[in-house]
C-alpha cells in the first residue's frame, strides 16, 4: 500500500511515517518501478502499535525496544513488564512535580486576594527573583 493510504488506515499523516522510517521504527519499505514507497500489509499494524505506546507514556525509544521485544518469546514479557513499571514510575514522579507546582501556584494565587493596597504580588516577584526568595 502506498503512503497516504498507510497513513490513513493507521490515523497518522505521510510526515510521521517517514519519521518513524529515519527513527528505524518503520521499515523502509521497496519502491514500485514508478517510485512509490509500497508498505506491506502489517505496516499498519506497526504504526498503531507505536502510537498506542505513545499513548500510554513510552518514548519512541522504549516504543523500539518493545517492538524487539514483541518479535520475542515469553520471557520477553518480562522485560516489557519492567519496562512499563520504570515508565508507570516516571509518571508518578511528574505527577507528584505536577501537584507541587499547582499547589505552589495556588498559595501564590491565593495572596492577590488581599486589598491592591496591602499587597505586592508574590506571584512576579517568585518568578523574577533568581533565588525565588521574595525580597
Amino acid at each position: 500500500m502506498r503512503s497516504s493510504e498507510l497513513a490513513t488506515r493507521a490515523g497518522v499523516n505521510v510526515q510521521t511515517l517517514r519519521y518513524y522510517e529515519r527513527r528505524g521504527l518503520l521499515a523502509q519499505p521497496p519502491r514500485s518501478p514508478s517510485g512509490y514507497r509500497a508498505y506491506p500489509p502489517d505496516a499498519a499494524a506497526v504504526v498503531r502499535f507505536i502510537k498506542r505506546a505513545q499513548d500510554h507514556g513510552f518514548s519512541l525509544d522504549e516504543v523500539q525496544e518493545l517492538l524487539h521485544l514483541a518479535e520475542g518469546g515469553p520471557e520477553d514479557c518480562d522485560a516489557a513488564r519492567a519496562l512499563a513499571e520504570a515508565r508507570m514510575a516516571a509518571l508518578a514522579e511528574r505527577i507528584a512535580d505536577l501537584q507541587r507546582m499547582q499547589r505552589s501556584l495556588s498559595q501564590l494565587v491565593d495572596t492577590c486576594e488581599r486589598p491592591r493596597s496591602d499587597r505586592c504580588c508574590p506571584l512576579l516577584h517568585t518568578l523574577h527573583d533568581d533565588d525565588g526568595v521574595h525580597r
